[in-house]
């Protein structure tokens, strides 16, 4: 024979079984939320642009130990400290801050203790799984984590903060949170690998939109 339990006690249980089942699909949503998008295919690739101001020729090149499709820009005229570092594409802003240890290297000391990691650094996703970085900026960036940018918005400016051994713009693309071949204006640029030393010269083509 059993013992009747009270109509309280059976409403509490059946509200706790209740509550652990809703937090049971709580969490699956919640893993994913993180786990699919990492599943998808990435999107197409955005049409990038040089991240640096429409008209202007740079040097891109790689170096052995440099890491496979990592491009370091360098302008082919004038001066390199300051100079504006623009988004490649329209965004989100999920990084702006240090990456490693500044270091103190400045136009006024430009052989002063190089630093370590990437120093003042923007990361921008750009949605379907792409995603650009941008390293060694001369001081804190312009833009903040959470904010949408627009293709040519200016980040930062070109300096030499971090692991580096001159002033410089260090970019890359990462397709799938992997990096990728960079890409300009619809082209491949051709940095591919570190094997050798080697660089190609482009013209900016991150121009005002029309209108």
């Amino acid at each position: 024979m059993t013992t009747a339990q009270p109509p309280g006690r059976r409403d509490r249980r059946r509200a706790l079984r209740a509550g652990l089942a809703v937090a049971g699909v709580a969490t699956l949503a919640a893993v994913a939320v993180v786990v699919v998008p990492r599943l998808l295919p990435p999107g197409p690739r955005p049409l990038f642009q040089l991240p640096v101001p429409c008209g202007e020729t740079w040097r891109l090149g790689t170096y052995p130990g440099h890491d496979d499709y990592d491009v370091d820009l360098f302008p082919t005229e004038g001066e390199a400290w300051g100079r504006p570092v623009l988004a490649s594409e329209a965004g989100t802003v999920t990084v702006a801050g240090i990456n490693g240890s500044l270091g103190g290297r400045t136009p006024d000391d430009p052989k002063g203790p190089c630093g370590r990691g990437g120093g003042y650094w923007v990361k921008i996703d750009h949605g379907g799984r792409w995603e650009t970085q941008y390293l060694h900026l001369l001081e804190p960036p312009l833009v903040r984590a959470g904010q949408r940018v627009a293709r040519g918005e200016q980040l930062g400016r070109v300096g030499s903060t971090g692991d580096s051994g001159a002033p410089h713009l260090h970019y890359e693309q990462h397709r799938g949170w992997e990096k990728a071949e960079t890409w300009f204006d619809g082209a491949a640029s051709g940095i591919t690998d570190d094997d050798t030393e080697y660089s190609v010269t482009l013209t900016s083509n991150n121009c005002p939109a029309a209108g």
